[in-house]
C-alpha cells in the first residue's frame, strides 16, 4: 500500500461522521449498514480461516499468530504489509477504498480474513464451505475498558463520551457490533455445531505456548519448535507494540490519533480495576450474573 492511499484516508476522514444502524437489533457503523448486501453474500471458501472477535479482544493478536503459522515461521513475509491490508477486516467499508469483501474477493486462497459480527449475522457462505473459524473472547469488564480507549483515538467509530456514559452505553449493548453478551454466547453456543476454536485472551497471555499450540493443532499445521519459538517472540505484546505492520502507526493520526491512546495499550489481564468505581463494579455483577447464568462460559477478570 503506497503513501498516497493513506493521504485519500486522511482526505476522507477530515469530515467523517459515524452513526449507528440496526441490523436485526444489532448496532453497525452506518458505512457497514450501507454495504450489507454485499456483506451478507460473500462467498467464502473452504480453505478460508476466519478471525471471529468483540472488538479489542485480541484480534490482531491472533491474526499475527495464525498469518505468522500458515508462513511457517517467515517473519519476512509476515512483514509484506501491515495487518488490516493482509487480513481484510470484511466488516469494513471507507470509501474511496474497496471495502474488506471488495479487498477478500481479489485475495488469493489460502485466506486469512477477520470479522467483529455477532454469529447470527455472518454471511451464510462460511458455514456452507464449513470454514475454520478462530474466536478469540476477552473479559467483559477489560473489553469494555480496551474498547472505551479504542473509541477515543479511532475517529471511525462514534466518540465514546466520558468513562461513566461509556460504562452504560457498553453494559445496554448500544456499541458497535452489539452486545458483548450476546456476542461470546452466540459464538460459545455454536462452538460444537460448526468448527470453531474458542480461545480465551486471558489464557493466551498466561501461557501464550500452550495457546499457539491449540491453534496449530486446529489448523492442522506442523511447525517445528524452533519456528514455534519464533511465533511466539514476534508475536509478544513488547515485539507487537514496536511493529509498524501490526500496531496501525502507519495510519494518520486523522484516522487514528495514537496520541490519544495507543492501538496496543497495554495487553493485559485487569486493567479494569483501575477505571471502575465500586458502585459500578456492583452494577456491571449484577447484570453480568443475569445474562450470564446457565451459558457455561466462564471468565477470568485477573490472572
Amino acid at each position: 500500500m503506497d503513501l498516497s492511499v493513506f493521504d485519500l484516508i486522511a482526505e476522507q476522514m477530515k469530515n467523517f461522521s459515524v452513526k449507528m444502524e440496526l441490523v436485526d437489533g444489532v448496532p453497525l457503523p452506518d458505512s457497514t449498514w450501507e454495504m450489507w448486501h454485499q456483506f451478507w453474500n460473500f462467498q467464502a471458501r473452504e480453505d478460508d480461516i476466519l478471525i471471529a472477535t468483540f472488538p479489542k479482544a485480541g484480534t490482531t493478536w491472533m491474526q499475527e499468530i495464525v498469518d505468522l503459522i500458515m508462513l511457517q515461521g517467515d517473519v519476512e513475509k509476515s512483514m509484506r504489509a501491515p495487518c488490516f491490508v493482509k487480513v481484510p477486516f470484511l466488516d469494513l467499508n471507507v470509501k474511496p477504498l474497496p471495502s474488506g469483501v471488495e479487498a477478500a474477493n481479489v485475495m488469493p486462497s489460502p485466506r486469512l480474513l477477520k470479522t467483529h459480527m455477532p454469529i447470527k449475522l455472518l454471511p451464510p457462505s462460511f458455514w456452507e464451505k464449513d470454514v475454520k473459524v478462530v474466536y478469540v473472547a476477552r473479559n467483559a469488564k477489560d473489553c469494555m475498558v480496551s474498547y472505551y480507549y479504542f473509541q477515543r483515538m479511532n475517529k471511525g467509530l462514534p466518540d465514546p463520551g466520558t468513562w461513566d456514559e461509556y460504562f452504560s452505553t457498553f453494559l445496554a449493548g448500544d456499541v458497535a457490533w452489539g452486545s458483548w453478551f450476546d456476542h461470546v454466547i452466540g459464538w460459545w453456543n455454536a462452538r460444537d455445531k460448526h468448527r470453531i476454536l474458542y480461545m480465551f485472551y486471558e489464557d493466551m497471555v498466561e501461557d501464550p505456548e500452550r495457546e499457539i499450540r491449540k491453534v496449530i493443532k486446529f489448523l492442522g499445521k506442523d511447525v517445528s519448535e524452533e519456528v514455534l519459538q519464533t511465533i511466539l517472540h514476534h508475536t509478544s505484546f513488547e515485539v507487537m507494540k514496536n511493529n509498524p505492520m501490526a500496531n496501525y502507526s502507519v495510519l494518520p493520526s486523522v484516522v487514528m490519533d495514537q496520541s490519544i491512546s495507543k492501538f496496543m495499550r497495554k495487553g493485559k489481564v485487569g486493567d479494569w480495576k483501575n477505571h471502575f468505581s465500586v458502585s459500578q463494579n456492583i452494577a456491571f455483577d449484577k447484570e453480568y450474573k443475569e445474562k450470564m447464568e446457565g451459558s457455561g462460559l466462564t471468565f477470568r477478570e485477573e490472572l
